[in-house]
């Protein structure tokens, strides 16, 4: 799939998240995503050692498969999706864990400032064509954001098969650590907590049925834990994925 423009996005989302052949697949490749997701967005709340929040909100839903599975485990009391895709928003508002779900231009949050206890956008700056804007949209609502990406400003993301296959699930952004520090930094606000994860062993073997294919699913789980020991150096050889809570600056 070719690299995908600015104006091409919200029809690549409606598609996404629209039932096809391999909705199954997709719906358990979400779901698999989504438990490490909330694992990241529980972990910083308590490292930042925040209380629990009464409100969320997610930035970039989707489907809903995170702030499901937030549901499922008792966090936030009142849970909000917000959505580029008409698609993502109407599953996620079929979940019975998501209070509300709202289609959104990509740019602006109809609520108001200081709108949610916290506020997450996961895997969602490096499909944003300019992610200032969002960023300071994200910090404009939360009392406390968020943010993940994947790190793939790095020697394994220079391949071009990787680069094929970041374009072709609409990534725009190579980030590295230092430039999503300085999207929340540079607004005032404090990184309070953050984290590097080379994710579980099932994700990278995730429809590997062959002896092959698990084999290559191991050895990469297997360079990435590594890896993520040192991330100084692991962070400029593979594909790690980094988050951070940020705090705002004393009122």
């Amino acid at each position: 799939m070719a690299k995908l423009e600015a104006d091409q996005l919200r029809e690549f989302y409606e598609q996404c998240y629209t039932p096809g052949v391999d909705g199954d697949k997709y719906r358990a490749w979400r779901h698999l995503g989504a438990v490490g997701k909330a694992d990241h967005v529980v972990d910083l709340v308590a490292r930042a050692g925040l209380p629990a929040p009464r409100t969320v909100a997610e930035v970039g839903c989707g489907d809903g498969a995170v702030l499901g599975e937030l549901g499922r485990r008792g966090f936030g009391g009142h849970r909000t999706g917000f959505e580029i895709s008409a698609a993502g928003v109407k599953l996620t508002a079929e979940r019975e864990e998501v209070d509300e779900a709202h289609v959104f231009d990509g740019e602006h949050l109809p609520v108001a400032d200081d709108a949610y206890d916290v506020v997450f956008a996961t895997h969602v700056l490096e499909h944003v064509p300019d992610p200032v804007p969002l960023t300071r949209e994200l910090l404009r609502v939360g009392r406390a954001v968020i943010v993940e990406v994947p790190l793939e400003a790095n020697l394994s993301a220079r391949r071009p098969a990787a680069r094929a296959a970041s374009e072709g699930v609409g990534h725009l952004h190579r980030f590295d650590r230092a430039a999503i520090r300085r999207l929340v930094t540079g607004a005032g606000w404090t990184v309070a907590a953050e984290l590097v994860d080379p994710l579980p062993r099932e994700v990278h073997l995730f429809d590997a049925a062959a002896g092959a294919a698990r084999a290559k699913g191991y050895a990469k789980w297997a360079l990435r834990a590594a890896a993520a020991g040192v991330p100084a150096v692991g962070e400029r050889l593979v594909t790690l994925h980094f988050a951070l809570l940020a705090t705002p600056p004393a009122r």
